[in-house]
């Protein structure tokens, strides 16, 4: 199968296509997998950033599309992810209420355990500016395991400790992506790394295996990268590729490398703060 691109030690690797093709061309497994899939919302709808009135269409592959055939994407997605995980791994799947009822009842249909559904309060939320319902400030994230009864990984005492010494709850006041992770550029619906590294430190170990099927620019990989585990990502566009590349690459600078983990953990650490 070929690399789209591979990071110098192996630890980040990058495919180009549909992972649904994709994922049935290799025989890996992962410990934990992340998804933000498409949440075909792309039809002609405005948002607000930076204080300018934008289009929020992201592209072809977020094209609206039928409840039909949204329940049937997840669907299929999701079992080739299943077969993929470790007995014990988990998965993540962002989303908003346009898409998240619908990959929870195909996680339900499919045998996955679900673990949590973590709330994701964003502390900067664009305004709404139709003014004529609540401000939208929040994506949920679920947490399920492949087997109902086989034990998962949970570092409880990282995510206690990292809390104040109390148990961290299911909702998360963490901000959107800050300008320090756009120096590549900026994917339309980029992560913030302090988001992807704490999911990251909650299931998983060093060393262990983490995929994510729709990578765009690759914050699960570059969270990955910091912390010291093996990240594969697929995706269907080549630009959003090679801005994943360019952040890895970015990555060889030690100097670099640590300033990242500083602001990381800083974020982290002033959202347990003020809370």
């Amino acid at each position: 199968m070929q690399r789209y691109y591979q990071s110098d030690n192996r630890d980040f690797t990058l495919l180009h296509g549909d992972c649904r093709e994709l994922l049935t061309q290799f025989s890996y497994e992962f410990d934990m997998i992340f998804a933000d899939p498409p949440y075909f919302l792309s039809s002609g709808g405005i948002s607000y950033q930076s204080g300018e009135v934008v289009c929020v269409d992201k592209g072809e592959w977020d094209k609206s599309i039928s409840a039909e055939e949204l329940e049937a994407f997840n669907l299929e997605w999701l079992s080739l992810c299943r077969e993929k995980l470790s007995p014990g791994g988990t998965i993540w799947v962002s989303g908003t209420h346009h898409n998240i009822f619908s990959v929870a009842n195909q996680l339900k249909r499919l045998g996955y355990k679900l673990l949590n559904v973590i709330t994701w309060a964003k502390t900067n939320p664009p305004p709404n500016i139709s003014c004529r319902f609540f401000t939208h400030s929040t994506e949920f994230i679920l947490w399920a395991r492949r087997e109902a009864k086989v034990p998962h990984y949970y570092d409880y005492q990282s995510m206690r400790q990292s809390n104040g010494g109390k148990q961290m709850t299911d909702v998360w006041s963490l901000p959107a992506i800050g300008r320090w992770e756009k120096s590549c550029g900026k994917h339309p619906t980029q992560k913030p790394l302090p988001l992807l590294s704490r999911i990251l430190q909650a299931s998983t170990q060093v060393g262990q295996r983490v995929l994510d099927p729709f990578a765009g620019s690759a914050t699960t990989g570059i969270a990955a990268s910091l912390l010291g585990r093996c990240f594969l990502g697929i995706d269907s566009s080549a630009d959003f590729l090679d801005l994943a590349k360019a952040r890895r690459e970015e990555l060889t600078d030690p100097h670099i490398r640590q300033d990242y983990l500083r602001r990381i953990s800083a974020t982290l650490d002033r959202q347990q703060t003020i809370k």
